[in-house]
């Protein structure tokens, strides 16, 4: 039987959920830009004037956090690509503008949104109520689910239910992390800048389970003998990108680009090269 307290937990979470909008690979176009926190300045023209930046109309700048593979990673620890960077071209070339990618801890997007320091996020972000009070979503454009990675040996832990009592890693401010946060009876939640550096622990034996996206966990328990993805899933969520609120410009050219690439298949072209098979 479920426990109760954790049955409670996960009836809160999952009424969040499901009241979504739409929610947590290789090679860019080449009129993709990257650049990092401390070189952004240099690919826009950026004054101030009365405490308001004015940007490049040229340029449109993607938030994101590249340590969420497949949907936005740095391929050989350099140029930032996935699933989310490919749509986000498509929304740039809508827009005749260059596609800038700003890579930020995971927990500081919205800020850095609020504050126009990028025009959009794109990072694999679920379309919280929550989140839906700060910014607004497009619409949905991924399917997503929380699941349980443990040790390849540990028959401790086998449903959403065994981790009470548990140490468990997350990535902090996702879904997740949320999630986990909101269960009475774990024994201590450990948040993370990176889901990577969550696996790390657990490998190390700091922790007992990692609750993550399902995607980024596929790839972080591909080839890991000694770590196994539970098939245990919970909390169904959707992805959907966030913009400033009030910003109807960029949400409308978001929001055709979507319609647009689901109707003519390179939706189904982009799905297929990061997942394997067409959605």
């Amino acid at each position: 039987m479920k426990n109760n307290k954790l049955l409670k937990a996960l009836s809160i979470v999952s009424v969040s959920v499901l009241s979504l909008g739409m929610f947590a690979g290789c090679g860019t176009s080449n009129s993709t830009s990257e650049v990092t926190s401390n070189e952004v300045d240099t690919n826009q023209e950026e004054v101030k004037d009365n405490n308001t930046n004015v940007k490049d109309d040229n340029v449109i700048i993607m938030g994101t956090n590249a340590e969420f593979e497949p949907f936005e990673y740095r391929e050989n620890g350099m140029d930032i690509v996935g699933f989310d960077v490919e749509i986000a071209e498509k929304v740039a070339e809508k827009m005749g503008k260059e596609l800038v990618i700003e890579d930020m801890a995971f927990d500081s997007l919205i800020m850095a949104l609020n504050s126009d320091k990028i025009d959009f996020i794109a990072a694999g972000m679920t379309a919280t109520d929550e989140r839906r009070t700060q910014v607004d979503f497009s619409e949905s454009y991924f399917h997503s689910k929380q699941m349980i990675i443990v040790k390849a040996d540990d028959t401790s832990i086998t449903t959403a239910d065994d981790l009470v009592g548990k140490n468990v890693g997350v990535q902090l401010g996702t879904t997740g992390d949320l999630f986990v946060s909101a269960t009475e009876g774990i024994a201590s939640v450990a948040q993370f800048q990176t889901g990577t550096q969550a696996v790390m622990d657990l490998k190390n034996g700091k922790v007992d389970a990692v609750v993550i996206d399902a995607e980024p966990a596929k790839k972080m328990t591909e080839g890991q003998s000694d770590l196994k993805l539970l098939d245990a899933p919970f909390v169904e969520e959707e992805y959907a990108i966030a913009v400033k609120k009030g910003n109807d410009e960029v949400l409308q050219a978001i929001n055709e680009t979507l319609t647009d690439i689901q109707a003519n298949g390179t939706y189904d072209e982009i799905y297929a090269k990061y997942f394997g098979t067409a959605e």
